[in-house]
Protein backbone atom coordinates (compact mmCIF):
# COMPACT_ATOMS: atom_id res chain seq x y z
CA UNK A 1 0.00 0.00 0.00
CA UNK A 2 1.14 3.54 -0.74
CA UNK A 3 0.04 6.68 1.13
CA UNK A 4 0.86 10.13 -0.25
CA UNK A 5 0.45 13.08 2.13
CA UNK A 6 0.04 16.63 0.80
CA UNK A 7 1.42 19.04 3.38
CA UNK A 8 3.28 22.28 4.09
CA UNK A 9 5.47 20.48 6.65
CA UNK A 10 6.73 17.20 5.13
CA UNK A 11 9.69 16.85 7.50
CA UNK A 12 7.41 16.77 10.53
CA UNK A 13 5.69 13.74 9.04
CA UNK A 14 8.59 11.74 7.68
CA UNK A 15 10.58 11.99 10.92
CA UNK A 16 7.77 10.23 12.79
CA UNK A 17 6.42 7.84 10.17
CA UNK A 18 9.86 6.48 9.22
CA UNK A 19 10.47 5.13 12.72
CA UNK A 20 9.55 1.98 14.66
CA UNK A 21 6.98 -0.45 13.21
CA UNK A 22 6.06 1.71 10.22
CA UNK A 23 9.72 2.30 9.43
CA UNK A 24 10.43 -1.42 9.36
CA UNK A 25 7.31 -2.05 7.28
CA UNK A 26 8.56 0.45 4.70
CA UNK A 27 11.98 -1.18 4.62
CA UNK A 28 10.25 -4.50 3.91
CA UNK A 29 8.08 -2.81 1.26
CA UNK A 30 4.74 -3.69 2.82
CA UNK A 31 3.87 0.00 2.73
CA UNK A 32 5.24 3.20 1.24
CA UNK A 33 4.65 6.65 2.73
CA UNK A 34 5.54 9.83 0.85
CA UNK A 35 5.09 13.41 2.04
CA UNK A 36 4.85 16.11 -0.66
CA UNK A 37 5.60 19.80 -0.15
CA UNK A 38 2.62 21.73 -1.54
CA UNK A 39 4.75 24.87 -1.98
CA UNK A 40 6.74 23.07 -4.68
CA UNK A 41 3.66 23.24 -6.89
CA UNK A 42 2.74 26.91 -6.62
CA UNK A 43 3.13 29.29 -9.57
CA UNK A 44 3.93 32.13 -7.16
CA UNK A 45 7.51 33.37 -7.14
CA UNK A 46 7.13 33.94 -3.39
CA UNK A 47 6.02 30.30 -2.89
CA UNK A 48 2.65 31.60 -1.73
CA UNK A 49 -0.05 28.97 -1.26
CA UNK A 50 -2.66 31.00 0.62
CA UNK A 51 -4.70 34.17 0.20
CA UNK A 52 -7.46 36.18 1.86
CA UNK A 53 -10.94 34.63 1.80
CA UNK A 54 -13.59 36.07 -0.49
CA UNK A 55 -16.30 37.71 1.55
CA UNK A 56 -13.92 38.85 4.26
CA UNK A 57 -12.95 37.30 7.55
CA UNK A 58 -9.83 36.69 9.56
CA UNK A 59 -6.95 34.49 8.49
CA UNK A 60 -6.12 33.02 5.10
CA UNK A 61 -7.30 30.15 2.91
CA UNK A 62 -5.11 27.63 1.14
CA UNK A 63 -5.52 28.15 -2.59
CA UNK A 64 -6.96 25.48 -4.84
CA UNK A 65 -4.35 25.59 -7.60
CA UNK A 66 -1.18 24.58 -5.66
CA UNK A 67 -3.14 21.81 -3.98
CA UNK A 68 -4.48 20.63 -7.31
CA UNK A 69 -1.06 20.63 -8.98
CA UNK A 70 0.39 18.58 -6.11
CA UNK A 71 -2.56 16.18 -6.14
CA UNK A 72 -2.37 15.84 -9.93
CA UNK A 73 1.33 14.95 -9.78
CA UNK A 74 0.62 12.19 -7.26
CA UNK A 75 -2.24 10.82 -9.36
CA UNK A 76 -0.05 10.88 -12.48
CA UNK A 77 2.51 8.73 -10.68
CA UNK A 78 -0.24 6.32 -9.65
CA UNK A 79 -1.62 6.13 -13.18
CA UNK A 80 -4.99 7.68 -12.38
CA UNK A 81 -7.14 9.32 -9.70
CA UNK A 82 -6.39 8.15 -6.16
CA UNK A 83 -8.88 7.94 -3.28
CA UNK A 84 -8.37 11.26 -1.53
CA UNK A 85 -9.10 12.17 2.08
CA UNK A 86 -9.07 15.71 3.45
CA UNK A 87 -8.32 15.86 7.20
CA UNK A 88 -10.97 18.32 8.36
CA UNK A 89 -12.97 19.10 11.52
CA UNK A 90 -16.01 19.08 9.21
CA UNK A 91 -15.49 15.42 8.30
CA UNK A 92 -16.99 12.29 9.80
CA UNK A 93 -15.22 10.96 12.89
CA UNK A 94 -12.49 8.45 12.09
CA UNK A 95 -13.08 4.93 13.40
CA UNK A 96 -11.36 1.57 13.40
CA UNK A 97 -13.77 0.50 10.66
CA UNK A 98 -12.43 3.36 8.52
CA UNK A 99 -8.86 2.23 9.18
CA UNK A 100 -9.69 -1.29 8.03
CA UNK A 101 -11.58 -0.03 4.97
CA UNK A 102 -8.83 2.34 3.85
CA UNK A 103 -6.11 -0.28 4.44
CA UNK A 104 -7.61 -2.32 1.60
CA UNK A 105 -6.81 0.40 -0.95
CA UNK A 106 -3.71 0.21 -3.09
CA UNK A 107 -3.17 3.99 -3.02
CA UNK A 108 -4.41 6.70 -0.69
CA UNK A 109 -3.91 10.48 -0.63
CA UNK A 110 -4.22 12.48 2.61
CA UNK A 111 -4.54 16.27 2.37
CA UNK A 112 -3.39 18.42 5.30
CA UNK A 113 -5.12 21.76 5.57
CA UNK A 114 -3.75 24.85 7.31
CA UNK A 115 -4.69 28.41 8.16
CA UNK A 116 -8.51 28.74 8.06
CA UNK A 117 -8.96 25.81 5.70
CA UNK A 118 -8.71 25.15 1.97
CA UNK A 119 -10.59 26.40 -1.07
CA UNK A 120 -13.88 24.51 -1.34
CA UNK A 121 -13.42 24.09 -5.09
CA UNK A 122 -10.46 21.75 -4.54
CA UNK A 123 -12.58 19.70 -2.13
CA UNK A 124 -15.46 19.54 -4.61
CA UNK A 125 -13.22 18.45 -7.48
CA UNK A 126 -10.63 16.16 -5.87
CA UNK A 127 -11.66 14.97 -2.39
CA UNK A 128 -13.58 11.72 -1.95
CA UNK A 129 -14.22 12.04 1.78
CA UNK A 130 -13.43 14.27 4.75
CA UNK A 131 -12.26 12.75 8.01
CA UNK A 132 -11.97 14.24 11.50
CA UNK A 133 -10.22 12.87 14.58
CA UNK A 134 -12.94 14.26 16.82
CA UNK A 135 -14.85 17.31 17.92
CA UNK A 136 -11.88 19.66 18.25
CA UNK A 137 -9.71 21.80 15.96
CA UNK A 138 -5.96 21.48 15.31
CA UNK A 139 -3.68 24.13 13.82
CA UNK A 140 -3.05 21.88 10.82
CA UNK A 141 -3.81 18.48 9.40
CA UNK A 142 -0.41 16.91 10.00
CA UNK A 143 -1.17 15.37 13.39
CA UNK A 144 -4.42 13.95 12.03
CA UNK A 145 -2.62 12.63 8.93
CA UNK A 146 -0.05 10.83 11.09
CA UNK A 147 -2.78 9.29 13.24
CA UNK A 148 -4.76 8.08 10.22
CA UNK A 149 -1.63 6.80 8.48
CA UNK A 150 -0.57 4.85 11.56
CA UNK A 151 -4.02 3.35 12.12
CA UNK A 152 -4.41 2.40 8.45
CA UNK A 153 -0.91 1.01 7.89
CA UNK A 154 -0.97 -1.32 10.90
CA UNK A 155 -3.98 -3.03 9.30
CA UNK A 156 -2.01 -3.81 6.11
CA UNK A 157 -1.03 -7.50 6.01
CA UNK A 158 2.57 -8.02 7.07
CA UNK A 159 3.00 -4.75 8.96
CA UNK A 160 2.24 -6.41 12.30
CA UNK A 161 3.64 -9.85 13.07
CA UNK A 162 0.26 -11.58 13.38
CA UNK A 163 -3.45 -10.67 13.19
CA UNK A 164 -3.67 -11.50 16.91
CA UNK A 165 -1.68 -8.30 17.48
CA UNK A 166 -4.81 -6.26 16.74
CA UNK A 167 -7.82 -8.60 16.78
CA UNK A 168 -8.36 -8.22 20.54
CA UNK A 169 -7.50 -4.53 20.70
CA UNK A 170 -10.01 -1.86 21.67
CA UNK A 171 -12.55 -1.10 18.92
CA UNK A 172 -11.49 -3.86 16.50
CA UNK A 173 -14.07 -6.28 17.90
CA UNK A 174 -16.56 -3.59 18.88
CA UNK A 175 -15.43 -3.59 22.53
CA UNK A 176 -12.76 -1.96 24.62
CA UNK A 177 -9.77 -4.12 25.39
CA UNK A 178 -9.43 -5.99 28.68
CA UNK A 179 -6.79 -4.83 31.27
CA UNK A 180 -3.21 -5.93 30.58
CA UNK A 181 -0.46 -6.80 33.08
CA UNK A 182 3.27 -7.54 32.94
CA UNK A 183 6.09 -8.36 35.38
CA UNK A 184 6.52 -8.12 38.32
CA UNK A 185 3.58 -10.07 39.73
CA UNK A 186 3.32 -7.57 42.61
CA UNK A 187 3.96 -3.85 42.12
CA UNK A 188 3.41 -1.21 44.84
CA UNK A 189 1.34 -3.81 46.68
CA UNK A 190 -0.92 -4.38 43.68
CA UNK A 191 -1.12 -7.99 42.50
CA UNK A 192 -1.72 -9.33 39.02
CA UNK A 193 -5.09 -11.18 38.92
CA UNK A 194 -4.35 -14.77 39.87
CA UNK A 195 -6.16 -16.21 36.85
CA UNK A 196 -3.50 -14.71 34.57
CA UNK A 197 -0.82 -16.70 36.42
CA UNK A 198 -2.73 -19.98 36.28
CA UNK A 199 -1.68 -21.15 32.82
CA UNK A 200 -5.30 -22.12 32.12
CA UNK A 201 -5.74 -20.47 28.72
CA UNK A 202 -9.46 -21.27 28.46
CA UNK A 203 -10.21 -19.57 31.77
CA UNK A 204 -7.89 -16.68 30.93
CA UNK A 205 -9.78 -16.09 27.66
CA UNK A 206 -13.06 -16.20 29.59
CA UNK A 207 -11.77 -13.70 32.18
CA UNK A 208 -10.57 -11.35 29.44
CA UNK A 209 -13.92 -11.48 27.70
CA UNK A 210 -15.70 -10.62 30.92
CA UNK A 211 -13.36 -7.73 31.66
CA UNK A 212 -13.78 -6.38 28.12
CA UNK A 213 -17.57 -6.52 28.49
CA UNK A 214 -17.45 -4.82 31.88
CA UNK A 215 -15.10 -2.07 30.71
CA UNK A 216 -17.11 -1.40 27.55
CA UNK A 217 -20.41 -1.22 29.45
CA UNK A 218 -18.96 1.21 31.98
CA UNK A 219 -16.88 3.47 29.72
CA UNK A 220 -18.60 3.25 26.32
CA UNK A 221 -22.29 2.42 26.73
CA UNK A 222 -22.81 3.52 23.12
CA UNK A 223 -20.54 0.70 21.92
CA UNK A 224 -21.97 -1.76 24.43
CA UNK A 225 -25.50 -1.15 23.15
CA UNK A 226 -24.44 -2.36 19.68
CA UNK A 227 -22.98 -5.68 20.84
CA UNK A 228 -24.68 -8.99 20.11
CA UNK A 229 -24.59 -10.70 23.51
CA UNK A 230 -27.16 -13.40 22.79
CA UNK A 231 -24.64 -16.25 22.90
CA UNK A 232 -24.69 -18.68 25.83
CA UNK A 233 -21.18 -17.78 26.98
CA UNK A 234 -21.90 -14.05 27.03
CA UNK A 235 -25.20 -14.62 28.82
CA UNK A 236 -23.36 -16.57 31.53
CA UNK A 237 -20.74 -13.84 31.82
CA UNK A 238 -23.39 -11.13 32.11
CA UNK A 239 -25.15 -13.07 34.87
CA UNK A 240 -21.87 -13.49 36.74
CA UNK A 241 -21.16 -9.77 36.39
CA UNK A 242 -24.56 -8.87 37.78
CA UNK A 243 -24.06 -11.19 40.76
CA UNK A 244 -20.57 -9.81 41.42
CA UNK A 245 -21.83 -6.23 41.26
CA UNK A 246 -24.73 -6.95 43.60
CA UNK A 247 -22.36 -8.59 46.07
CA UNK A 248 -19.99 -5.64 45.94
CA UNK A 249 -22.49 -2.78 46.06
CA UNK A 250 -25.70 -4.27 47.39
CA UNK A 251 -27.48 -2.54 44.50
CA UNK A 252 -29.12 -4.84 41.92
CA UNK A 253 -28.97 -2.05 39.30
CA UNK A 254 -25.29 -1.27 39.84
CA UNK A 255 -23.69 -3.45 37.18
CA UNK A 256 -20.25 -2.04 36.50
CA UNK A 257 -20.38 0.45 39.36
CA UNK A 258 -17.14 1.12 41.13
CA UNK A 259 -14.94 -0.09 38.29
Amino acid sequence: MRIDILTLFPDSLTDVLADSILGRAQEREYIRIEAHQIRDYTASKQNQVDDYPYGGGRGAIMQADPLYRCWEAVCDQAGGPVHTVYLSPCGHTFTQADAIRLSRLENLVLVCGHYEGIDQRFIDECVDEEISLGDFVLTGGEIAAMAVTDAVCRMVPGVLADPECFEEESHFSGMLEYPQYSRPAVWHGREVPSILLSGNHKEIARWRRKQALRRTRLRRPDMYAKLDLSGKQDQKLLKEMEEEDRARTGNPEAMGAGE
